[in-house]
């Protein structure tokens, strides 16, 4: 079917098909088109030209027809005629067709005019309808974004500002409106940046705030810990030498689960930490947020340490205070840099730390120069080596705080020390220089078990009261010792690492206290006049070098395994032991001072007429003397003792007596001054005799050969070597021929009486 008709032959074809339509039906169907093609191409005049010149052929075969066949031509003209007639009003109706179809299509033209414009007035508006949606949503996404920081959802603000800044204000990038919030968006964002670092401050001031309560916790665990370690270990040898934090340890209490920053007692939230450092991050800031971190931390740092602190009375409170807040701002610093290792290194985790030891050492040494009680420096250590403890686990370095251990171990040995001269010194002041006296049992047992003393007799022998042989000194000394000892080895433990250094300076500190206050003290008091004092300070010296004798195996095994073996010496063993010498000599000097008076009221007549019948005043009172010393004074000494001071005061009372006669003041003797010498002689020797100790009459040869000498009837036989030999061996070969010549006979000699009568028993000695 054709739409248009435009060339000739075409209309022609086209007027063909009309006038022979396949059917009636379809001939409108035709005609419609071709009058409406030829319209709109302006060729209604060549349509009807057509159609005429179609009319004019069938006419023109209607007639050729009609000469053949004229009825059939006449009745073909009229057939002709009626579809001339239908033709004609066919024209007219299609030119009136084709009118009303121009009408129509004008009128067409004009509503798709209307219509176009309409399309582009509603596309304007979609458009404008869509910009206007997109500016919304970009306000929308710009308010929630506020919205989203007034609930404090900093990371969602953020998103949100970045979604609206990478892809709705792209949208809008043509309006002035997206230039506005491009231009707001680098505020927003420093809000957003302001609000974060706001909440993380807030953050950071909690942590300070609960940095002591942290700390506090961590040292209870700690303690927790050892508590654990010590029952593992009391159930089982093998792991007494594992110490807290080793390996075995923290394999052993892995079952032990507790998180330090999460628990019922504390829980530190890292959120805001981590959202900060996400958007720093995201903001491209990441840098400088670590810059400001790290000087808030050092800031936070400084607030957390005092300028002073005071260690006296306060039962360790401020140093508790101090190392909790110190453990727990390096327990929060510890997990940020394991939890962020990108805002927190290693390097300037360490250095925070250094810095706040050195302080806190500084703080502690300062506080320390106020503290005179070993109890509080025990307290004080005990902290501190909670502290390291604690931190170790969390894998900071302790060597600056286990060095200053050291240091305060060396105060502790200084005040027990003071504390030891101290108490001694009040001992000593109150010593009454007297045997012990004791008065029951149960006192006995407290004296035994307290002192380095070895009884020569069972308890069960006892009869009470009874004396030990040292004075008071010694036992209360020997408690001072012992407690001096335990509390040296308080400060060791599992905490202290040093144990050949306690050992070392224990040594050291008791061999300068048994040295130079012990036996110094002692033999200051050797000055003293009073022969029972000397007596007693002996005493106490034998005992205390006992003593130091017991010590030095105890302290082999006491001390620690990793020190150096071998004996132990102590140079107070020595000490007392040469100054029991001492007091021996000084025992020697009072006895012979006394004997020295004694003879010196010695007042013999050289040249009497009669002869003495009984023993001199001095030499009765030097016997007594002698008698009395031994069974009260000396009687506590040890035997060999009290012989040697007998035999070194007999020496000396025959020296003395010796050189009576021989005073250049004594110019004659006769046989009856001789005599009553003699007889003084004889005493004495029945005395020493009475004693029990042969060897003590050897003091007395050279006096009882002198007396002989001047006793004989032939003196020449003195200057006969072979005789002189014989009889008067031990005579002084000066001191002989001085007294032979001092003789005279004016007077005759007495008779000679018995030279070695049986000893009295009046002096009660065997």
């Amino acid at each position: 079917m054709p739409s248009a008709i435009a060339p000739p032959n075409d209309l022609v074809n086209a007027v063909r098909q009309i006038i022979v339509p396949p059917s009636d039906a379809d001939y409108l169907d035709l005609l419609i088109p071709a009058i409406k093609g030829a319209s709109s191409t302006n060729q209604a005049a060549r349509l009807v030209e057509s159609l005429s010149q179609f009319s004019e052929d069938r006419e023109a075969e209607i007639e050729r027809m009609c000469n053949t066949n004229h009825q059939e031509f006449v009745t073909s003209v009229n057939q002709l005629l009626g579809i001339r007639q239908g033709t004609v009003k066919l024209t007219s109706e299609i030119l009136a067709l084709n009118q009303s179809i121009q009408l129509s299509t004008e009128k067409l033209a004009q509503q798709k005019r209307t219509l176009v414009d309409s399309r582009g007035v509603r596309q304007n508006i979609d458009e404008a309808t869509q910009a206007l949606k997109d500016c919304l949503e970009v306000l929308r996404l710009a308010n929630h974004v506020h919205d989203l920081l007034a609930k404090k959802n900093h990371y969602a603000a953020l998103r949100a500002l970045d979604e609206m800044q990478n892809v709705h204000i792209k949208e809008v990038t043509q309006f002035k409106i997206a230039d506005l919030i491009q231009r707001s968006v680098p505020v927003t964002k420093k809000m957003i940046a302001d609000a974060v670092m706001t909440d993380l401050n807030t953050w950071l001031y909690r942590i300070r705030e609960t940095s002591q309560f942290l700390g506090e916790v961590a040292f209870f665990h700690t303690e927790s810990r050892r508590s654990r370690q010590k029952e593992r270990a009391e159930r089982s040898d093998e792991l007494k030498s594992y110490k807290l934090n080793s390996a075995i340890e923290l394999v052993c209490d892995e079952s032990e689960e507790f998180d330090i920053l999460d628990n019922e007692e504390v829980q530190v939230d890292f959120t805001p930490l981590f959202e900060c450092l996400h958007i720093h991050d995201a903001l491209g800031q990441s840098d400088k947020f670590r810059v400001e971190y790290a000087a808030t931390r050092r800031r936070q740092k400084e607030l957390l340490l005092p300028t002073s602190m005071t260690l006296i009375n306060d039962e360790d409170s401020s140093l508790s205070n101090l190392l909790e807040g110190i453990a727990g701002f390096a327990i929060v610093e510890r997990a940020t840099t394991r939890k962020a290792p990108k805002l927190r290194s290693p390097v300037d985790v360490d250095e925070l730390w250094d810095s706040m030891c050195h302080t806190a050492i500084t703080l502690i040494s300062e506080a320390l120069n106020g503290i005179d009680n070993a109890e509080v420096l025990l307290r004080i250590k005990g902290v501190i080596a909670l502290f390291i403890q604690t931190m170790e686990s969390w894998d900071y370095p302790t060597s600056a705080l286990r060095s200053f251990l050291l240091t305060l171990f060396d105060k502790y040995a200084e005040l027990l020390k003071r504390r030891f001269s101290d108490d001694f010194q009040e001992v000593g002041n109150i010593n009454d220089y007297m045997p012990m006296p004791i008065n029951n049992l149960d006192e006995y047992d407290k004296v035994v078990n307290v002192s380095w003393y070895e009884p020569s007799k069972d308890r069960d022998e006892l009869s009470f009261p009874c004396v030990l042989p040292f004075s008071q000194m010694y036992p209360l000394c020997c408690i001072d010792i012992r407690n001096f000892l335990n509390q040296f080895y308080f400060f060791t433990d599992d905490h202290f690492q040093h144990p050949n250094i306690i050992d070392e300076t224990l040594k050291k500190s008791l061999d300068d206290l048994l040295s130079q206050k012990v036996c110094k003290f002692l033999v200051e008091r050797l000055s003293s006049q009073y022969l029972g004092q000397i007596v007693q300070i002996l005493i106490n010296l034998e005992h205390f070098e006992t003593a130091c004798q017991e010590l030095e195996q105890l302290l082999v095994t006491a001390r620690s395994s990793t020190s150096a073996g071998g004996p132990i010496i102590l140079n107070a063993t020595e000490e007392f032991r040469s100054n029991k010498k001492t007091a021996e000599k000084r025992i020697f000097e009072l006895v012979n001072s006394k004997i020295d008076d004694l003879i010196g009221t010695a007042d013999y007549d050289w040249t009497a007429s009669t002869l003495e019948t009984e023993p001199s005043n001095y030499m009765q009172t030097l016997t007594a003397f002698l008698s009395d010393i031994m069974s009260s004074v000396l009687l506590g000494l040890p035997t060999e003792i009290k012989e040697l001071i007998y035999f070194d005061a007999l020496s000396h009372a025959a020296n003395m007596i010796l050189s009576l006669p021989l005073s250049p003041d004594v110019k004659r003797i006769n046989p009856n001054g001789v005599a009553a010498l003699a007889k003084d002689v004889e005493y004495l020797a029945e005395f020493v005799d009475g004693l029990g100790v042969p060897i003590l009459r050897e003091n007395l040869d050279e006096l009882q050969q002198t007396i002989s000498l001047m006793q004989t009837e032939n003196s020449d036989e003195y200057y006969d070597a072979s005789t002189r030999n014989k009889k008067y061996g031990r005579v002084h070969a000066m001191n002989g021929p001085l007294l032979l010549e001092k003789l005279t006979y004016n007077v005759q000699a007495p008779p000679k009486a018995e030279k070695f009568p049986t000893l009295s028993s009046r002096f009660g000695m065997k």
